[in-house]
């Protein structure tokens, strides 16, 4: 796709304001595939309607944003500003690379979502969830109202700035690693943290036991610690190495979930998980 530049192609405030109202359905489509992916590519469709004239364009840009995501739900604007900020520049730049889109975002997923979770669901939550027990507790209808009122005004408060903020840090910070020659760089840096957050949540979020021994008695070893001890979690590796295979070989990623919940079961119940 040849690309031309326009100038006068510019995000305006009631655009920002588009996608912050759309931001709500973060966990509405939520799907094992892809997570957040269709509620985030609906949060950027005004911004993509408003800079995309063709057929093609916009099918193109759609697809950068169905890809993989997921964060907390409650800065996921802040991603979402930075995104559009840089749609518009690819617009208005014939050179702009549009990898470094779906870079950005992948490698801001991960930290922001630690930054998010952390404050808006264990500590703002837990809050909220105090003070509004101790007076639901007493029979007071302050409870709930606290409740409701304590966790969800802030969030919604930065929500709404967090998507202007982002748009004007994607904007002015796109021009100065432009002007300095620095978008390769930061693509490809962008490029390894994000892989880097998929190397974490391969280790942490895949679970495989294999509880069989080796041996008897006191020097009996399970195959499990034997693994360990070669390179720990390397079966997690294993198996997401063969998840990424059989992605490469195009089958339908449904059919690779019902063929790892078969292999779970039976596995269990023969005594191999």
């Amino acid at each position: 796709m040849t690309k031309t530049s326009n100038t006068d192609l510019k995000i305006t405030k009631k655009d920002l304001s588009k996608v912050f109202w759309r931001s709500f359905q973060m966990e509405f489509s939520w799907n094992y595939e892809r997570q957040m992916n269709m509620a985030y590519a609906y949060a950027m469709i005004p911004i993509l309607k408003k800079l995309y004239q063709t057929k093609e364009q916009m099918a193109d840009a759609l697809k950068r944003h169905l890809e993989f995501f997921n964060t907390t739900p409650h800065i996921v604007t802040l991603i979402l500003g930075i995104n559009a900020a840089m749609e518009e520049e690819n617009v208005n730049d014939p050179d702009f690379d549009t990898s470094a889109i779906d870079s950005i975002k992948t490698s801001l997923m991960g930290p922001l979502a630690g930054i998010g979770d952390s404050f808006f669901w264990g500590t703002l939550r837990l809050i909220a969830t105090g003070v509004g027990t101790s007076l639901a507790l007493q029979g007071n209808i302050l409870g709930p109202i606290l409740f409701l009122l304590i966790f969800n005004i802030p969030h919604i408060l930065f929500r709404y700035l967090a998507t202007s903020w982002g748009y004007k840090l994607g904007t002015g910070f796109l021009k100065k690693i432009q002007e300095n020659g620095m978008m390769e760089s930061l693509t490809l840096g962008a490029s390894i943290i994000g892989l880097m957050v998929v190397g974490g949540m391969t280790a942490t979020m895949i679970d495989i036991n294999l509880p069989m021994k080796i041996g008897s008695g006191e020097n009996a070893v399970t195959v499990q610690s034997i693994f360990d001890d070669i390179v720990p979690k390397i079966l997690c590796l294993g198996v997401f190495g063969a998840v990424f295979y059989l992605l490469k070989k195009e089958v339908k990623p449904l059919t690779i979930l019902l063929g790892l919940a078969v292999v779970g079961i039976l596995g269990s119940l023969v005594g191999i998980f």
